[in-house]
């Protein structure tokens, strides 16, 4: 674990490689699971808020789903989270014409509707953050249907955090994200140096 202020940040971030293969998994991330995204306090608020806006860039499923049980909900966990679709995907997801999932609320985004882009737990996946009394744990969330990621970023050699470069400077800010990268070169030293090190004997 790395210690930058006060956030611990597991290795993984930094040693794993990663990139969504849309094409691959179809988006699966926001259809599996048996919960909603995770959101922020103030992430359920400014969703009451924008919700008229994103309304019509939602499915009708999605909008059933947000008028019976709310824009936002607490799970078995009393967690908050997005309420989902017959218990699978987001009331968020809108699907394009290859069948691969999208964010309603992006899209509104995307067009100018509304300043808020996603709950920041997606922009971040496959980072999971753990709130502590002290500050907060990142951890590299590793899930089977992400497979087709780890290929694809081994295949391009892009590590979990340089993928996540816009999602962590959006959550953390740029100076946290230089950070990260002095970090990663020093952990790259160092394992080069125990390379050589271990030539040597």
């Amino acid at each position: 674990m790395i210690l930058i202020d006060d956030k611990l940040i597991s290795d993984e971030l930094l040693q794993r490689r990663f990139v969504c293969d849309l094409s691959a998994c179809k988006g699966a991330c926001c259809v599996e699971g048996d919960a909603g995204a995770p959101l922020e306090k103030d992430e359920t608020e400014i969703l009451e808020k924008i919700y008229p806006k994103i309304k019509p860039y939602l499915r009708k499923e999605g909008v059933k789903a947000i008028e019976e049980q709310g824009t936002w909900i607490e799970d078995s966990d009393k967690d908050l989270v997005t309420p989902l679709v017959n218990g699978a995907e987001c009331a968020y997801v809108i699907f394009d014409d290859k069948g691969i999932t999208k964010c309603g609320i992006e899209k509104a985004w995307e067009e100018g509707k509304v300043k808020f882009r996603k709950p920041i737990s997606c922009q971040l996946y496959p980072i999971r953050v753990k709130k502590t009394r002290t500050g907060e744990i990142l951890n590299y969330d590793e899930w089977p249907i992400c497979k087709p990621a780890c290929a694809c970023g081994d295949k391009l050699d892009v590590k979990v955090y340089r993928f996540l470069k816009d999602a962590i400077t959006r959550r953390y800010g740029k100076a946290f994200f230089d950070q990260l990268v002095e970090a990663d070169k020093l952990l790259e030293k160092e394992s080069e140096a125990g390379k050589t090190v271990k030539k040597k004997k």
